[in-house]
């Protein structure tokens, strides 16, 4: 690959081996290298700039958690040597709670999570990115409530009027990365026709694009297995948010010979909470979910599907305006 060092073959191969460096390898200080100056780095909790952030941020999490291994399942990508690349990184997550530290007081208990990460690179390094962690299936299985840790975050932060504010549709964008020019018909278009139809709560159409033996891996470590709990728990959603925008944000998709065809989404939804779903009752707030799905195409339609948002940031949102 032009301007990346010879020992990546290729994207997926500078990605995973990268990752491993960093986390399990624990060379936290290759950040600086990989990392471009000023990058931002924006996931539901916010936006923060640059690789000594980034590097704080990676040392801190090691110290809580410092068994953590990153197991990549899979590295969805588009473009070439000249334009750069978009990767969607899919990892799933072991790691031993071992230390205090955000989430708490040390417990010993092993957790495993997903994160899916989307890293614009060029020349070298990661450029560009968009990050989601499954911090509710964190949470769940350190024994703790997402809403009860959203809201000791927020009294960590010092409340209300102090505490950071999560990631929404006012925040700065300062895009590095702008989407690459695709082929008209590929099937990450084809996935996200798929989404918007959903989101347009026609949820019977769920019938149509999906395999009937879906297995669907969601938010906070949960699992629905055929179209009927794929429903299930988009109704539960909509019910939410009856009258939120839906966005598609970026398009990536993958096509091998002998594999499954691959998408992945990046997406968003913004409206007020305004019904009894998901999130409790009504609390008449506008909250921002960014979203990130992969899927993988069987010949009768999605077979594999992975949905993923931070439930604890959309319950912080919630409780900066209800308490």
């Amino acid at each position: 690959m032009k301007g990346f060092d010879k020992k990546f073959k290729d994207l997926p191969d500078y990605i995973l081996k990268i990752t491993y460096q960093i986390w399990e390898d624990k060379d936290v200080e290759s950040i600086r290298e990989y990392y471009a100056k000023g990058i931002p780095v924006r996931s539901p909790d916010g936006v923060i700039y640059g690789p000594d952030k980034v590097v704080k941020a990676t040392y801190a999490t090691l110290d809580e958690f410092p068994d953590r291994q990153l197991l990549g399942e899979d590295v969805i990508f588009i473009g070439n040597e000249n334009d750069g690349y978009l990767s969607s990184h899919r990892i799933l997550t072991k790691a031993t709670h071992l230390n205090d530290g955000v989430y708490g007081k040390a417990t010993g208990i092993k957790i495993s999570y997903r994160v899916i990460a989307d890293c614009a690179c060029k020349n070298n390094q990661v450029y560009d990115e968009w990050l989601v962690r499954d911090q509710g299936a964190i949470v769940r299985q350190l024994n703790l409530d997402p809403k009860t840790y959203a809201k000791t975050l927020i009294d960590k932060q010092g409340g209300v009027t102090k505490c950071s504010i999560p990631f929404n549709q006012n925040t700065p964008l300062d895009l590095k990365y702008t989407q690459l020019s695709l082929p008209k018909n590929n099937t990450g278009y084809e996935y996200a026709e798929i989404l918007k139809t959903i989101f347009q709560k026609d949820l019977d159409s769920i019938e149509k694009f999906y395999d009937r033996s879906i297995n669907q891996e969601q938010p906070s470590g949960l699992k629905a297995y055929g179209v009927d709990e794929v429903k299930s728990f988009w109704s539960s959603i909509f019910s939410s948010f009856p009258e939120a925008t839906f966005k598609i944000e970026h398009v990536s998709y993958l096509d091998e010979p002998a594999a499954y065809r691959k998408a992945a989404i990046r997406w968003s939804l913004n409206g007020i909470h305004s019904g009894p779903g998901y999130f409790g009752n009504p609390s008449q707030t506008e909250v921002y979910v960014m979203g990130i799905s992969h899927a993988e195409f069987g010949p009768r339609g999605i077979k594999n599907e992975w949905v993923l948002f931070d439930e604890t940031a959309i319950w912080k949102q919630i409780l900066m305006k209800t308490g």
